[in-house]
């Protein structure tokens, strides 16, 4: 699409999907969000293609269409795989999406977009590598290079939550049951509904993670515990990546990285995992917060190359 009026993101989400609308010099010219139908995957891709055209009509122009999906397209199919809203999983979302709107769309993972918005003008600007990680439902990363997304050959690039978790403590085998088919997958533990079970097996009450934190700010003993077991499992994780990766910044995005006390706690526990006499790897906040996906998706189609 030559000289778009602007560049549409779509943040496709277990919950809700969200769109953005960026004018060439990233204001933003609209915003979008509705709830992602339920296990139908039909119903997903319209969803998708009437929120672009509400979006087009609002603004009285075509823009160009750049989505962050959970998973990744496989390049040996041409299908989605590994992702954790299961209903997309071999489809081809692309192309199902290319027909429904009449244009070329682009896809990418979550994460990766996530880590591309931050690299471009968020908390990581200036930096070579910057690893992007989505806490949430599921756990991703992302990986952004001097700007530019690492897919990777296997487009898997920054995949760490269907590793095994790290340096695993006895009464962390064999692990939880994960949906991509093995157990002990670090996102059984550092995932929101992986923070409730670990609170659930050790009091048996089932809160979710903002209720476990507030609990934690009255000190009560067993919140506490539980997030200072959950700390440990992230820095582990965390220290995983920085051992192979070694980037400059770590964004936090997702509904975990709501969670303040991490960004303090985390760095002063990874450094004994870390293969390093010091760690300069910074772990912040989003500068762009619930927007970095969108913005990334819509950053898909960088100004110099349309």
């Amino acid at each position: 699409m030559p000289n778009p009026a602007f560049r549409i993101g779509i943040d496709l989400g277990g919950t809700k999907i969200a769109a953005i609308a960026l004018s060439a010099n990233r204001s933003v010219l609209a915003r979008h969000r509705i709830p992602t139908p339920k296990g139908n995957y039909e119903l997903t891709v319209k969803a998708i293609a009437d929120l672009v055209s509400a979006i087009e009509l609002e603004l009285g122009g075509s823009g160009t269409v750049g989505i962050g999906t959970p998973g990744a397209i496989s390049p040996a199919t041409g299908l989605i795989k590994n992702a954790n809203s299961t209903v997309l999983i071999d489809h081809a979302l692309d192309k199902d999406l290319r027909s429904a709107l009449g244009r070329e769309v682009r896809l990418a993972n979550d994460a990766n977009c996530f880590a591309l918005s931050e690299s471009v003008d968020g908390a990581g600007v200036g930096a070579e590598i910057v690893f992007g990680v989505i806490i949430g439902t599921g756990t991703g990363g992302g990986i952004a290079i001097r700007g530019k997304i690492l897919a990777g050959v296997n487009a898997i690039a920054g995949e760490w939550g269907h590793n095994p978790i790290p340096w695993p403590r006895q009464e962390e085998l064999p692990g939880p049951q994960c949906y991509c088919g093995k157990r002990g997958c670090l996102e059984t533990f550092l995932s929101g509904p992986g923070l409730s079970r670990d609170f659930r097996e050790a009091t048996g009450t089932h809160l979710e993670p903002p209720e476990i934190v507030r609990l934690a700010e009255t000190n009560d003993p067993a919140a506490e515990a539980c997030l200072s077991r959950y700390e440990d499992r992230l820095a582990r994780g965390l220290a995983h990546v920085i051992n192979i990766l070694d980037p400059e910044v770590i964004v936090l995005g997702g509904g975990m990285s709501n969670i303040q006390r991490l960004y303090q706690h985390v760095p002063r526990l990874w450094a004994q995992y870390v293969f390093s006499d010091r760690v300069k790897t910074k772990l912040v906040r989003p500068v762009h917060g619930d927007s970095s996906g969108t913005r990334g998706a819509a950053w898909l189609w960088p100004v110099e190359t349309t």
